[in-house]
């Protein structure tokens, strides 16, 4: 298991424009010593071939895994927006694309599926894969939710990218593990408790463990106390 930050958790420190993205790189790479970053979508000043390819390469330079591009809204967008932040994931040399669906209140499974359908498409024409992430008030809330949205869309294109400690108490994210291809971890609950469940769970994941916050609100001496909690919980099991 690798351990990946994602600029989602320092987002009101970028809004603020107190930190750039290129920063950020370097603070993964440098202070905190990941081996990996999430890139949000919402964080990219330009979306240009050039910047691009300055970010890949500088991820590069560093030492860093480009793990994943994460949107929000990315299974709610329109297809036209689906395949340019596939393109982006492809120029930026990520392999996945982290979303959660839509919330359930806002379209019906049928359109949701429909949705899933287009992105899929896309997602298998451009090879990015599409790492679906767990959030309650969607489709996919559960682990028995993100099995059955996968069934649906029959896509070797979706798998999942759970966040386990926001299932419910009847989910096993066990059941997750065979197509899981990124976990997340909230670094402002670093229970001992579910470290430790996340890694059992997931003992034969290889992929990267992406630390977050819920609120973007994250400071880096919280990542790189998370990171410390993690590889700990990493090495012991060994």
């Amino acid at each position: 298991m690798k351990l990946a930050c994602a600029s989602s958790a320092l987002d009101r420190t970028i809004e603020r424009g107190d930190l750039t993205q290129l920063e950020f790189l370097d603070l993964c790479a440098q202070e905190l010593a990941a081996d990996g970053v999430v890139l949000d979508a919402r964080h990219f000043p330009r979306t240009d071939g050039d910047y691009l390819a300055q970010v890949k390469k500088m991820a590069t330079d560093r030492g860093l895994s480009i793990a994943a591009l994460a949107d929000a809204t990315f299974f709610s967008s329109a297809p036209e927006r689906m395949s340019e932040l596939l393109e982006r994931a492809l120029e930026l040399g990520a392999p996945l694309l982290a979303a959660p669906l839509a919330a359930d209140l806002d379209a019906s499974w049928s359109d949701q599926l429909a949705r899933l359908g287009h992105a899929t498409a896309l997602a298998k024409a451009l090879n990015v894969t599409l790492a679906l992430r767990n959030a309650a008030g969607t489709f996919a809330a559960t682990a028995h939710d993100c099995k059955r949205v996968a069934k649906e869309a029959d896509s070797a294109w979706l798998r999942f990218g759970p966040e386990p400690e926001r299932l419910d108490a009847a989910s096993d994210p066990r059941t997750l593990a065979p197509n899981t291809v990124l976990l997340w971890s909230d670094c402002g609950a670093q229970a001992e408790r579910n470290i430790a469940l996340t890694v059992a769970a997931f003992e034969d994941f290889r992929g990267h463990l992406v630390l977050d916050e819920c609120n973007g609100t994250a400071t880096a001496a919280q990542l790189a106390a998370a990171i410390g909690h993690w590889r700990k919980a990493i090495l012991n099991r060994r």
